[in-house]
């Protein structure tokens, strides 16, 4: 016994007297492995154009506006073609494109947001406005690109 407590003790010692030697790096591999995973969510969680439909829109110095939970995405084109999301909607079938648009748990109608191409004239974007007046829709927010300098 008195042997084994000996060479026991004789071996804390010499654990003792050696001190682990200090890391002289760090390892960098956890926090790569982190940094990818935080690029990949914000690659994905982005905010992309909601709609495919090619419009190059006015530019306004307005302050921009929360998005709504729940909203309808109306685009018109550079030739006056209506869209609602990524579906075009034949010349005059509008005004029952809207009726067929859902309304929320609370029973309100959607807010729209308006895409109309620079290109357009007034005259068809108050047109589309008009419609979406008479089919109730009050809540409506138009798109614009916001990089213009004061008038």
């Amino acid at each position: 016994m008195g042997v084994s407590l000996a060479s026991s003790s004789g071996a804390r010692s010499r654990r003792s007297s050696r001190k682990r030697a200090a890391m002289a790096e760090i390892n960098v591999t956890p926090l790569v492995d982190v940094m990818l995973v935080l690029l990949i969510i914000f690659m994905v969680t982005v905010t992309l154009p909601a709609v495919g439909v090619p419009i190059e829109l006015p530019e306004s110095r307005a302050n921009p506006v929360e998005e709504a939970r729940e909203q309808v995405t109306i685009s018109i084109d550079s030739d006056g073609r209506v869209y609602i999301g990524d579906d075009a909607v034949p010349t005059g079938a509008l005004p029952d494109a809207l009726a067929t648009l859902d309304r929320n748990a609370a029973g309100e109608l959607p807010t729209i947001v308006l895409r109309g191409d620079r290109s357009l004239d007034y005259g068809r974007v108050m047109a589309v406005m008009g419609e979406l007046g008479r089919a109730g829709f009050t809540s409506i927010s138009l798109v614009t690109d916001g990089s213009v300098t004061p008038p």
